[in-house]
C-alpha cells in the first residue's frame, strides 16, 4: 500500500463540514468528537477540527491566474475527475479557476480546477488521462 497523507485544518462549523466534505465532495466520514471530524479523501485523512481556518492569500501564479497560496488538492484519474468537477458544478460552487485544461497535447496535459471549502480553505484538483504523466516535463 503507498503511503497516505494525514491533514488536519481548522474549520468553523462541522454540520457544514459534513454537509461539504460528504454530501458535495462525496467523502467517507470517520471518526469525529463534538470537535473534530475525520474524513476519507480519496484514501487520505483529512481531520477538520473546530477553530479558525488558516489565511490564504492569491498569490500562487497559474497561468494567467492567481490562486490562494497556501492549498492542498488531489490528483484523479480524469473520469473521477470529471465526477467531482459535475459534482462541485451542481452544488454550484464559486470557483477560484473554474474546470480547464491546462497544457493541452503538450506532456504533462491536466485538467484543473480550484475552490474554496465553506470556510475559506482552497483546494485544487487536478486531473490527468494516466496518472503518469503527472511528473511529464
Amino acid at each position: 500500500m503507498p503511503a497516505l497523507f494525514h491533514l488536519a485544518f481548522h474549520v468553523t462549523d462541522l454540520d457544514t463540514a459534513r454537509r461539504f466534505y460528504g454530501d458535495v465532495l462525496g467523502c467517507r466520514e470517520g471518526r469525529s468528537t463534538d470537535t473534530w471530524v475525520d474524513f476519507d479523501f480519496e484514501g487520505h485523512q483529512l481531520s477538520l477540527h473546530l477553530g479558525e481556518p488558516f489565511k490564504t492569500e492569491r498569490t500562487g501564479r497559474v497561468g494567467q491566474h492567481l490562486v490562494p497560496m497556501p492549498h492542498f488538492g488531489l490528483v484523479l484519474e480524469l473520469p473521477a475527475w470529471q465526477a467531482m468537477a459535475r459534482r462541485l458544478e451542481g452544488a454550484g460552487t464559486d470557483f477560484v479557476l473554474a474546470p480547464q485544461v491546462r497544457y493541452p497535447g503538450e506532456p504533462g496535459e491536466q485538467w484543473t480546477m480550484f475552490f474554496c471549502d465553506p470556510f475559506g480553505n482552497p483546494i485544487e484538483v487536478k486531473g490527468f488521462r494516466s496518472l503518469d504523466g503527472l511528473y511529464a516535463t
